[in-house]
């Protein structure tokens, strides 16, 4: 399994993590075997329950693991984000998130989650934090009450029938060095059909690597510098099948077929998310 820097954190997390929105339950260590230490999840993930899932995950692994969650909007107050945070440490039975991020931008001023960020780092609750669901202007705006170098991550909508932030997001962030992390990298129940042209050269590509066709989607996804996929996995042999994304090179020839296959389309009015 391949890993790289997480933003300017400095550290090194698999490019295939999991996702645990609508999970119920998760393979305990199947997945931290395979390589994969990246795991995410929300407080609005099942009011709770998911952090409460990844917490039996994660137990006798904690220090091998890279734990995601984020704070609703609603909450995101600067005491409001402290106390939403306490929640989720206590759902996952841990003492720090090695990231924590706004799930997307709210009613409240970026200035005090911001605060909120900043005191709980200060503390050692959490190790870095970032955002998701931000547009350029949502960046810029949180470039504007942030030091350089705070926001380390920005998760996204991605998939590949869905590229709209290779337009001008991933570009943003990989020029100030923050990582991309796409969720719902499947399509969200959409995942290319196999009749369908895209299906088939997911297919052809797969056939010649020995790999699953969604192990293709995450290797093209996350082809760029920087970029991270999330998959939810609640099967053993799913999440095996992804992880062989991990290793997984794809060439010139085929980056231009998928390419061809999944076309970018026009820059969108707004950034798409669900």
């Amino acid at each position: 399994m391949q890993s790289r820097p997480f933003g300017p954190t400095g550290q090194s997390v698999s490019k295939i993590g999991l996702g645990t929105w609508n999970i119920e339950s998760a393979p305990r260590a199947e997945g931290i075997e395979l390589g994969i230490n990246h795991i995410d999840t929300a407080e609005m993930y099942g009011s709770g329950e998911a952090e409460r899932v990844v917490g039996e995950v994660i137990v006798g692994v904690r220090d091998k693991v890279f734990v995601v969650s984020k704070v609703l909007p609603s909450n995101a107050t600067k005491s409001g984000t402290i106390q939403a945070c306490e929640r989720s440490l206590k759902n996952l039975g841990t003492d720090h998130l090695d990231c924590y991020l706004l799930h997307w931008r709210g009613r409240h001023p970026l200035t005090e989650t911001v605060a909120a960020f900043d005191q709980l780092q200060r503390a050692g609750k959490i190790l870095s934090w970032g955002v998701s669901n931000f547009d350029v202007a949502d960046l810029e705006d949180m470039g504007r009450v942030s030091d350089p170098g705070r926001m380390v991550c920005n998760q996204v909508l991605y998939h590949p029938e869905e590229r709209a932030i290779e337009h001008a997001v991933i570009p943003w962030c990989q020029a100030r060095g923050v990582a991309v992390v796409a969720y719902s990298p499947f399509g969200s129940g959409s995942f290319p059909k196999p009749s369908s042209s895209g299906g088939r050269v997911l297919a052809r590509i797969a056939s010649v690597h020995g790999v699953s066709t969604r192990a293709v989607a995450l290797a093209y996804l996350t082809r760029m510098p920087g970029v991270f996929a999330i998959p939810k996995s609640a099967k053993v042999v799913h999440v095996a099948e992804n992880a062989t994304a991990g290793d997984l090179d794809l060439n010139g020839a085929e980056m231009a077929a998928l390419d061809a296959a999944f076309p970018r389309g026009p820059k969108p009015r707004s950034l798409p998310m669900i």
